[in-house]
């Protein structure tokens, strides 16, 4: 469903009378299975972070569309990196998000650099996680 947003405009303080900030969303929701058990991490000087990781799944019918369709069905898993940062959350999602566990998790993606071990720079997509709910059939297993 499509609804009809206002735009905001903020005005940047500037002597440049031509710039204007535009309001912009980075909004991520994930349904799907933890693939490990949450660790938590500080680094010296930091916040600490729990990570984990999470799987979700699309499936397809090969042929799809078609009046008589009798494809096989695909299937596609995609690994995401969930990394919660904000107190409480960090410490609850640690506690009770476990491997296998079925949640929806909302945030924001980050794109990051990093050095690896052999001192090679890598890219990191990180879903930074605001809200984790934990699906009822989780519930039943405690």
């Amino acid at each position: 469903m499509l609804r009809n947003v206002s735009a905001q405009l903020v005005r940047h303080r500037t002597t440049d009378a031509s710039l204007i900030l535009e309001r912009s969303i980075n909004r991520v929701q994930l349904l799907g299975r933890v693939g490990q058990d949450p660790v938590m991490r500080q680094v010296e000087g930091r916040n600490p972070v729990t990570i984990f990781s999470m799987a979700t799944n699309e499936m397809w019918q090969s042929g799809e569309g078609e009046p008589t369709s009798t494809g096989d069905v695909s299937q596609k898993t995609t690994w995401h990196r969930i990394s919660v940062f904000k107190p409480g959350l960090r410490d609850v999602a640690y506690q009770y998000v476990k491997k296998g566990s079925r949640i929806l998790v909302e945030g924001k993606l980050d794109y990051g650099e990093y050095t690896d071990k052999n001192n090679v720079r890598r890219q990191a997509t990180t879903i930074i996680a605001d809200n984790i709910v934990f699906l009822s059939e989780n519930l039943r297993d405690q």
